[in-house]
């Protein structure tokens, strides 16, 4: 759990599984960050490492973000200092509430302070609840918050409704319910060479397992690189019918102006506005020029919506 067990600081610990770290997120997160600040002490996140309801389940779960997503967004949005992401193993799955409370938050990681969300549930068959945590934080002497549902537009943001917007490419309407352009980083692996030998240089980026791959289409994107630097980029998320890649999905990003070898690193790709559905084309020379226009599109996109 990543060195927490050596870890001697107090913390102030957020409770929940973070899934796309959106607008209701963001309350539990700055409420921890301003206690943690008051208190002196570390502001933290405890999640897991895979979905409970997938693991007591068997049914799959697609998520919008990878663990990794989900600890570098906290972080860099909310100012998180530590993520403790705990495997959801069967010792977590039989884990009693009050256990879960004094010999994990407590004994383990020295809460002194906890903040979940109004609909938080937690421990062996999920028999915690809010008003549990709270009754056994004042036993304890622990500090507790409980955060209410965050609604916009009178529908409550949760990261079931946020999924199905990127299922169906609604990548504007997702970021206002996130409160950040969808993230989806992973590693840029080697394609079929086709788009840097005949038509544009593309970065394919190879989808972490379980999470879930945006509508199939094309969408203005910009592509964070690990040095820090970002470009525009042109992403095809599909099976690239015209290319006759089978049945394979890919994301394939097209950098504007950079030149360079990306091949290994790690990028993350921002997604803001789907322009158009994947489709079949002729020639790729009518492909090199569809292409060629959706970079314009997604010149204007980010001068008129500069990030």
């Amino acid at each position: 759990m990543e060195g927490f067990y050596t870890m001697r600081n107090k913390c102030v610990i957020a409770l929940g599984f973070f899934d796309g770290v959106h607008l209701g997120h963001a309350a539990l997160l700055r409420r921890t960050v301003e206690e943690a600040a008051r208190r002196g002490c570390t502001p933290a996140v405890f999640t897991f490492d895979r979905p409970p309801k997938e693991v007591v389940t068997g049914v799959p779960c697609p998520l919008i973000n990878s663990p990794e997503d989900r600890r570098e967004l906290v972080s860099r949005l909310y100012g998180i200092r530590e993520v403790i992401m705990a495997p959801f193993d069967r010792e977590m799955m039989t884990t009693g509430w009050e256990d879960f409370i004094t010999k994990i938050l407590v004994g383990r990681y020295h809460a002194v302070h906890l903040v979940a969300g109004h609909d938080h549930r937690f421990g062996h068959k999920n028999q915690g609840t809010p008003e549990l945590l709270q009754a056994k934080c004042r036993e304890l002497g622990l500090g507790c918050d409980i955060i209410p549902k965050v609604e916009i537009g009178n529908i409550t943001v949760s990261s079931t409704y946020i999924r199905r917007l990127i299922e169906l490419g609604q990548m504007e309407r997702a970021a206002r319910f996130l409160g950040h352009p969808h993230t989806l980083t992973g590693a840029v692996r080697h394609g079929r060479g086709v788009g840097s030998s005949r038509l544009f240089p593309t970065a394919n980026l190879a989808v972490p397992p379980h999470v879930l791959v945006p509508s199939y289409g094309v969408y203005v994107t910009r592509a964070c690189l690990p040095d820090g630097t970002n470009y525009a980029a042109v992403t095809n998320v599909g099976i690239r019918p015209t290319l006759d890649n089978g049945a394979d999905v890919t994301v394939e990003a097209c950098l504007l102006d950079f030149n360079g070898d990306l091949y290994g690193q790690t990028l993350r790709l921002e997604f803001y506005q789907h322009l158009r559905h994947e489709m079949r084309f002729d020639s790729l020379d009518s492909l090199r020029a569809r292409i060629a226009a959706d970079a314009e599109t997604t010149r204007r996109y980010f001068e008129e919506n500069p990030v």
